[in-house]
């Protein structure tokens, strides 16, 4: 079942509840959403540096012309 399908049949069933429970599942979504956005993890902040040392070998023709640019080059 994909999220489409799930939605349409939660809105089916919470469309024949009456107004107190609506009330409740409003509540409760309002508690859940907020929650969920506390459970957000954040992004560290890079550090210049940090990667230093993780490239151990760049070969030597590294910089020199490839090949199949050739004819794009003077």
């Amino acid at each position: 079942m994909n999220t489409s399908e799930i939605k349409l049949e939660l809105f089916r069933e919470i469309d024949q509840l009456p107004e107190d429970l609506l009330l409740e599942i409003k509540e409760v979504v309002k508690k859940m959403s907020a929650a969920s956005s506390r459970n957000v993890p954040t992004k560290k902040k890079r550090k210049f540096g940090s990667m230093k040392g993780l490239v151990t070998y760049m070969a030597t023709d590294f910089n020199s012309p490839l090949e199949e640019f050739k004819d794009y080059m003077p």
